[in-house]
C-alpha cells in the first residue's frame, strides 16, 4: 500500500476513534514497562543518574524489539495482516483526538462556570496543582497543554512516522519516538524523586522534540493564518518568546499560540508542592476566555493537516 494512504488512513482513525478506554493500547503498556524497569533500578541500589540512562536503554530496546517481531511475525502470517497491524500501531501514536476530547472537557466546565470541575479535568491533563486556580488561570493552562502536545502528541510523532517511512521502518520510529515521551511525563522531572533517576529521559525528549518542535511551531503559526488568527504576530512572538521556557522545546509552540491569539501564557504554577515560576509568553493583548482552548485545538489540527500534506507532496 502507498505510504501516502497508509498516513491518511492513520491521521483519519485518530479523527474518527480517538482513544477508546478499552481497547488495547501500546502506550499503555510502554507506561507499564516503564514503571517496572523504574522499581527494578530503584531496588537495585544503583546510582539513580546511571539507572535513569539504563531506564531509558532498557525501555528503547524492549519496545523495539517487540514492534519488530509482532510486525515480522504478522507478515509470516499475512503481509495484509501485517498492514493492519501497522496501520493500527501508528493510529495509536497519534493523539490529536484525545487531546482534543479532553480539552473540550475542560472548556465545558468553564463554560458552565463551574469551577471545581474545571479545576478536576484539568488536573487529568497537566501535573500542576489545580487546586485554586480560577477560571483565567484553568484556561491557560488547558492552551499551553494543548499548545505542547500540538508538538509531543501530533506532529513529533508525524514527524518520525515520515522518517520512518522514508527508512521502511514507521513502526519502530513512531513508537520509538512515544517511548521517549512517555519516559519525560513519566520521570523527567526536575522535583524529587524524579530529578536524578529522570535525568536521561528528559535530555532524550529534549534531542528528540528539538527539530520537530521548530518546525512544528512554524505549521503552528501558518494553520492559524489560514485560520483568520493573526500571523504576523504569531511569527513576531514565535522568534521573541521562543526561549521564555526552562524546556528548550515548550517555548515554541507556546509562543506560536500566544502570538497568533494575542493573549500572554507562562506565570507563576504549583508541581508536587512547589511553586514554579515561568517567564510570560506574548502581551497580554486579550484576556483569556473559553473561546481561546477551542481555538487552541483548531491551531492543533490545522497543523497536524499541513504537516500531512507535506509529507504527501514530498511523496514519502
Amino acid at each position: 500500500m502507498d505510504n501516502s494512504i497508509l498516513l491518511l488512513i492513520v491521521v483519519a482513525l485518530d479523527f474518527v476513534l480517538g482513544d477508546p478506554p478499552n481497547w488495547p493500547h501500546p502506550i499503555r503498556w510502554i507506561g507499564l514497562s516503564i514503571s517496572r524497569y523504574e522499581k527494578i533500578i530503584r531496588k537495585s541500589g544503583l546510582n539513580l543518574k546511571l539507572g535513569g540512562f539504563i531506564l531509558a536503554l532498557l525501555s528503547l530496546a524492549t519496545v523495539l524489539t517487540v514492534s519488530t517481531l509482532i510486525l515480522k511475525v504478522t507478515q509470516l502470517i499475512h503481509p495484509l495482516f501485517e498492514t493492519i497491524i501497522m496501520i493500527y500501531l501508528l493510529y495509536t501514536s497519534i493523539a490529536a483526538k484525545c487531546l482534543d476530547v479532553e480539552a473540550k472537557k475542560v472548556h465545558k466546565a468553564v463554560y458552565e462556570k463551574d469551577i471545581e470541575k474545571s479545576r478536576k479535568m484539568l488536573s487529568y491533563l497537566v501535573g500542576r496543582d489545580t487546586s485554586q486556580l480560577d477560571f483565567e488561570e484553568v484556561i491557560r493552562g488547558v492552551v499551553e497543554t494543548v499548545a505542547e502536545n500540538t508538538i509531543d502528541g501530533v506532529l513529533a510523532p508525524l514527524f518520525y512516522m515520515g522518517i520512518g517511512f522514508y527508512f521502511g521502518v514507521p513502526v519502530q520510529f513512531a513508537l520509538g519516538y512515544k517511548v521517549i515521551n512517555t519516559l519525560d511525563s513519566m520521570v523527567g522531572y526536575l522535583q524529587e524523586p524524579y530529578i536524578e533517576i529522570g535525568y536521561a529521559s528528559a535530555k532524550l525528549d529534549d534531542i528528540a522534540n528539538y527539530i520537530p518542535a521548530r518546525i512544528g511551531s512554524l505549521f503552528m503559526v501558518l494553520a492559524g493564518g489560514l485560520l483568520g488568527y493573526n500571523v504576523k504576530q504569531g511569527f513576531k512572538i514565535l522568534i521573541r518568546d521562543r526561549r521564555n521556557h526552562k524546556s528548550p522545546n515548550c517555548g515554541y509552540p507556546e509562543s506560536a499560540v500566544a502570538g497568533l491569539l494575542k493573549i500572554q501564557l507562562g506565570g507563576t504554577n504549583t508541581y508536587f508542592g512547589q511553586r514554579v515560576y515561568k517567564p510570560t509568553i506574548g502581551d497580554e493583548d486579550t484576556p483569556l476566555t473559553a473561546k481561546h482552548i477551542i481555538n487552541t485545538i483548531k491551531i492543533m489540527y490545522g497543523a497536524e493537516f499541513l504537516m500531512v500534506v507535506g509529507f504527501i507532496l514530498m511523496n514519502i
